[in-house]
Order: C-alpha cells, then structure tokens, then sequence
C-alpha cells in the first residue's frame, strides 16, 4: 500500500485504533469498506487523494450498488451501501481534519433510499416461555439461564455480555457494570430475576467451568474459556427451537424486547436511551414506532368502534331508522 491514498487510508485506521478506540470488530468492518474504495480508486488510476472529487464518490456509490458478491452473486443491499459511504465520508473528513486535502468531496453524496425496517421484538409471553427453557439443576443450564436474564433483563449488547468479567457485577446493588460502544461505560440494573440467575451462576455453575485460564471472565465455556459471540448466540437458538418459536431469535432480538416492552409499559425513551447505551436518542426512537404500531392493532382489534362489523342483510320494511 505505498500509493499516497492508500497510505493516508492506514492512517485513518490507526487514529481509529488509538485515538478513538473502536472495538476489533467495529475496526474490521471499516478496513474491509476502504479496501472496496482503494480498489475503486485503483481500477480509475487515482492515487491522491486531492484527485478525488464529488463525482468519483458518486461513481463509487453506484458502482457499489450496482455490483454483486458471494458465491451466488447477491446484489448488495442498500444498508450495506449505505454503511460503506458512511465510512467513506468519515474518511474524508479526517483528510480536511489533517490537512491533507482542503475540500471533502463525500459531503454532499447522498446515502441510497433505506427501506424503514423495524426490529420484531418477542411478546412478553415468549420472552417468558423462552427464559423458562434452561435446566436450572445443571451448570450449564444456569449459565444459559444467567445470560438469557441479562440479554432481556439489562439490555445488553452481545459484545458487552461476552466481554463482562466476575468484577463488573455488583450483586449487593444488584448492577452490573458494561463497557459499551466507543469504551463508554454505563452501569444497568440487573432486575430481581436476573440477580438471582447471574447469583445462582457465580455460586453454584462458574466453579465448575473455571480453569486456570479462565481468569476474571464471567461467562465461560465447558472447556474454561471465556464464551464467545457466536457460541452465545447458537445456545439462543438451541433454546429457542426447544421453546418452540417459530422465528429466528437473535441476541438483539431480545434487546429490542428489552426497550419495546420498557417503552409499552412507560418507561420515558430518554431513560431507555441511557439503559441501551444509545449515543443519541434518535436511535432509539425506532422503538416508539414499535410500540404506536402495536397500540393502533390493539385499538383496531379492541374498540367496538374501531372493528369492521360484517353488514346484517336488510330487514322487511322501510329500514329508516327510529
């Protein structure tokens, strides 16, 4: 990577390593978008970046947009568009921030037309059936039954689940303490049922996870280890299918039950926003659609007024009303 952009691209990366200090996965996922723009800007012969204007990053858009990937050639979808700009963007301007160009040509490139998608949380019924499914006589079914809790109970992301140590929980206060997005730290509470999982976990099933490896990590594989992502979101499915629903469940899926049945029982959205973690309360905001749009089909299949009455056939005589 000696060409000028390319090597102004891994300075960007490590201001966002150092200075920001984005998680590895966040980092990833923008190496992965400028290795699609430099090679972009390759196939074009621009190497510096003063070459680059509105119109190459128009050019770039639609390219993207219009290109495919996998094996099965899937057209890419406008989030995963919409995603790279934004990391494009951001790119430029710490170009200007430098000084390395005096213009951001990204500024004005708009992002493709999003579809509105909004999350499908559980019923409060679901969540329950699901959190009843762990065995809570076994080890492992309480360390399931412990994460279940906190992935609804709290609120958690799966990263911030998964990087907890024994330390970050407070079982006197009944809190626990994560390091969110962008190393922000937020304490959230645990709720009755979630303190008496995580405590039957801590005295009863972590002892007979730990190992010498195991080291200050909370929630530990059979082998010691600290559990991952991805062995975290299979034991969501394993319990979901054996609870019986007919759907996909994520562990984001069980955030978003957190904060839709938080907001549908009253909870102020700027309350919810602090428990999630949310930078701005715009983001979280989507779920009041959520909970308006359940509202309207429990006004619609309710209130006598509301519902659509099949028509009697008329009756002998005038039919005026008396």
């Amino acid at each position: 990577m000696g060409e000028p952009i390319a090597v102004e691209a891994e300075r960007y990366l490590d201001h966002l390593t150092v200075e920001r200090g984005l998680s590895e996965h966040t980092l990833v996922a923008y190496r992965r978008d400028l290795r699609r723009y430099l090679d972009f800007l390759s196939r074009r012969d621009l190497s510096e970046p003063s070459e680059i204007d509105e119109r190459v990053v128009r050019a770039f858009v639609a390219s993207l947009s219009a290109s495919t990937y996998g094996d099965d050639e899937r057209p890419y979808r406008a989030t995963s568009v919409a995603r790279t700009l934004s990391s494009v963007r951001s790119f430029h301007r710490f170009l200007v921030r430098e000084g390395v160009t005096e213009r951001d040509p990204a500024v004005s490139v708009s992002q493709p037309k999003l579809p509105r998608s909004l999350p499908r949380p559980l019923s409060v019924d679901e969540v329950t059936r699901l959190l009843e499914t762990p065995d809570r006589g076994t080890p492992v079914g309480m360390r399931d039954a412990a994460i279940l809790e906190l992935l609804y109970g709290s609120g958690l992301r799966i990263s911030e689940l998964v990087g907890l140590d024994v330390d970050d929980v407070d079982r006197e206060a009944g809190s626990v303490r994560v390091l969110g997005k962008g190393g922000k730290e937020r304490e959230v509470p645990l709720g009755r049922w979630g303190r008496e999982a995580v405590d039957a976990y801590l005295t009863r099933a972590r002892p007979a996870f730990a190992t010498t490896k195991s080291r200050a990590a909370l929630f530990l594989n059979q082998r010691g280890g600290r559990l991952t992502r991805q062995s975290c979101a299979r034991l969501l499915e394993i319990h979901a299918r054996t609870t019986g629903l007919d759907r996909s469940v994520t562990p984001h899926t069980l955030r978003h039950s957190f904060a839709t049945h938080l907001l549908e029982g009253g909870a102020d959205v700027r309350v919810v926003q602090e428990l999630l973690g949310h930078a701005s309360v715009a983001t979280t905001q989507i779920y009041t659609l959520i909970t308006r749009d359940h509202l309207r089909e429990v006004y619609y299949s309710s209130h006598p007024r509301a519902r659509a009455v099949e028509r009697q056939p008329a009756t002998s005589g005038s039919g005026k009303r008396r």
